[in-house]
């Protein structure tokens, strides 16, 4: 279990009407349903296909599918709200209907998907977008009363500029999150869980700045979900391709692990739960 002496009391959101705690390190299962997805691509499994990957996630110890239907890998392009629309409209009244208790966060910058997500049946919205001026977003996680993502961003963009060098990247992080968690607040909007932004408008030397000085992110007192899942600051050091990139992210994790990140969105469960057993056997 994590310990913190400064918040003795364990990190939660609050999922309709039920308490969510993290009091021990959570997993997130991605569901890519966009074609262009930087890594595994579910867009064209068949239904049967996809329920199988989702009973496998688990199995295997998942506790939130986050289901995306937009890449935003560097320098991408958004889908219309239509086509995204298309591509997670029916996989999310699929996987709903076939799995009514499991925890599903949808991840969207469009206040319209994630108002069709949340009418389905949806928990969570994971928006990577910031939240800069977007506020009609807010007035859906407003309305429906549910948890909230959010991502450190670069305003104007979702993945297409890099972050200041000149500037102190984790104390520009802390600012950030300080400054939307209070509009958020100020909103009606409780349920927060941060996301540093790996990947999204950093260089590879921020990237692991951040992971440097991750236990400073603790000070804001919210659920850190950590997303590096085969992302290129992985495989790029490394000189491999994100489909080898399975054991870089794997010694990610664990490093990660130790600095208590609440929740690992990842591509790989079995893995992600294996790390998190071994983990509690030795430290906890």
């Amino acid at each position: 279990m994590y310990t913190d002496l400064l918040n003795p009391l364990p990190k939660t959101i609050n999922i309709k009407g039920d308490l969510f705690q993290f009091d021990t390190p959570k997993i997130m299962g991605i569901i890519n349903l966009s074609p262009d997805s930087f890594y595994e691509n579910d867009a064209k499994k068949k239904e049967t296909a996809l329920l199988k990957k989702i009973e496998s996630f688990i199995a295997n110890g998942v506790d939130i599918i986050d289901i995306g239907g937009s890449s935003t890998k560097p320098n991408s392009s958004l889908p219309s709200t239509k086509e995204e629309l298309s591509r997670v409209v029916e996989p999310l009244k699929l996987i709903r209907k076939e799995f009514p208790k499991l925890i599903l966060s949808v991840d969207t910058v469009r206040k319209e998907v994630a108002q069709q997500a949340l009418e389905i049946g949806a928990d969570i919205i994971n928006d990577v977008s910031g939240g800069y001026d977007n506020t009609k977003m807010l007035d859906v996680i407003r309305k429906f009363k549910c948890p909230y993502i959010l991502t450190h961003n670069i305003k104007g963009d979702i993945n297409k500029n890099v972050m200041d060098d000149s500037k102190n990247t984790i104390k520009e992080l802390i600012q950030f999150f300080s400054k939307k968690i209070s509009e958020l607040n100020s909103n009606g909007i409780h349920d927060i869980i941060i996301d540093p932004g790996f990947g999204f408008s950093k260089s590879l030397e921020q990237n692991f700045e951040i992971i440097k000085n991750f236990d400073l992110l603790h000070i804001l007192n919210t659920p850190i979900l950590v997303g590096i899942s085969r992302k290129s600051m992985i495989y790029k050091p490394l000189e491999i391709q994100s489909k080898d990139a399975l054991n870089g992210t794997t010694a990610m994790h664990a490093f990660i692990l130790s600095k208590n990140a609440s929740l690992f969105r990842v591509h790989d469960v079995q893995e992600m739960n294996e790390v998190k057993k071994l983990w509690e056997l030795s430290f906890c």
